[in-house]
């Protein structure tokens, strides 16, 4: 069932880039090679993001040049398995080694510290966007048109089977988290964000930002410039804000 519901789930579209010396090639834990590209503004915080279904990194370059201008971060985006110009073919522990590939890669290699990192993951990519947060710690989490799990897209429950149990993960992230949803999301309900604002742990969860009549794929076309500040006062507020003892504690105790 798993393999199965994998190829439903997944759906990566004919790839939109070739090979570029620019790209930054990983190994993951499931012996996959997958592409990633870093946006370096030497800022403050640097974003690893994880995108959603049917695109991939190619068609999201151009917009994450103009959001590190806007939002002054650094951008760093990966290739899920199966997916561009990675090998392998999708499913959920091959995406969640992807995330873990991207970070290690971001504080390893380049030597970014994690509390200078903000995950943020859009659609699907809140996935693995909540899985690694679950399992280490970083600065925050950005949490865009987010599901609760893949069944529960369609059905208000789980089923055997089922992926991306974010409702179930999201209580073990100790980072500060910002949900962002559109009241008209023809694909994931907004009341998927506002389950997962009363999910996080008490006190870590951000006002949840929800756009009236945005879409699943236009929040930043309906709500403009709005869309930005207030990620940036987000990410303002973080840059001032103490950092807890408990996300220490997640820190000093990371399995990743």
């Amino acid at each position: 069932m798993g393999s199965a519901l994998s190829m439903i789930v997944f759906q990566p579209p004919v790839p939109s880039y070739d090979k570029d010396p620019n790209l930054i090639w990983l190994q993951t834990s499931e012996n996959e090679v997958i592409p990633a590209f870093f946006i370096d503004k030497e800022a403050k915080f640097t974003m690893l993001f994880s995108h959603g279904n049917a695109e991939d990194i190619g068609m999201i370059i151009q917009y994450f040049r103009e959001v590190s201008h806007i939002l002054n971060v650094n951008i760093f985006a990966y290739e899920y398995t199966g997916y561009g110009l990675s090998t392998g073919k999708a499913h959920e522990q091959a995406v969640y080694a992807d995330i873990e590939a991207a970070f290690k890669y971001m504080r390893d290699i380049i030597g970014i510290p994690w509390d200078e990192v903000v995950l943020w993951g859009r659609s699907i990519g809140s996935g693995p966007t909540v899985h690694l947060a679950s399992k280490t710690a970083v600065r925050a989490m950005v949490l865009q048109s987010p599901l609760l799990s893949i069944y529960r897209v369609a059905f208000s429950f789980s089923l055997p089977g089922d992926m991306f149990h974010n409702v179930d993960k999201i209580g073990k992230a100790c980072c500060p988290i910002y949900v962002m949803h559109g009241t008209n999301d023809e694909i994931i309900h907004y009341s998927h964000a506002e389950e997962l604002v009363r999910s996080a742990k008490k006190g870590v969860a951000w006002p949840a930002y929800i756009v009236q009549n945005g879409g699943h794929n236009n929040l930043e076309i309906i709500a403009r410039r709005s869309f930005f500040d207030n990620l940036a006062k987000f990410l303002e507020w973080l840059e001032n804000e103490d950092i807890s003892d408990e996300l220490r504690e997640q820190a000093e105790e990371a399995v990743l």
